[in-house]
């Protein structure tokens, strides 16, 4: 499992990758980060019509759900680890 010190690093790393991911992979970092560092997602919310990024954002992170914090931080180190080396 990742510790805390690799999971920081992993998203200092994520700042300076050699490419922009594409949104679905910002969105998977996004809801695990989410998981690592605020646990479970609140229940759905109204966002109204046209708030795609807030929906989309908080369908990342709810798929993430049960997640415990220590898995949530691997996931996260292996995928900026895999960005990274692309």
């Amino acid at each position: 499992m990742a510790t805390t010190a690799e999971f920081e690093a992993a998203v200092a790393a994520s700042k300076n990758l050699p490419e922009k991911p594409d949104n679905d992979t910002l969105l998977q970092l996004y809801g695990l980060y989410k998981q690592a560092t605020a646990g479970d997602a609140p229940e759905k919310k109204d966002f109204g019509t046209f708030d795609f990024v807030a929906r989309a954002k908080h369908e990342a992170w709810a798929a993430q759900l049960g997640l415990d914090k220590e898995a949530a931080m691997q996931r996260y180190v292996d995928l900026v680890s895999r960005l990274a080396k692309k």
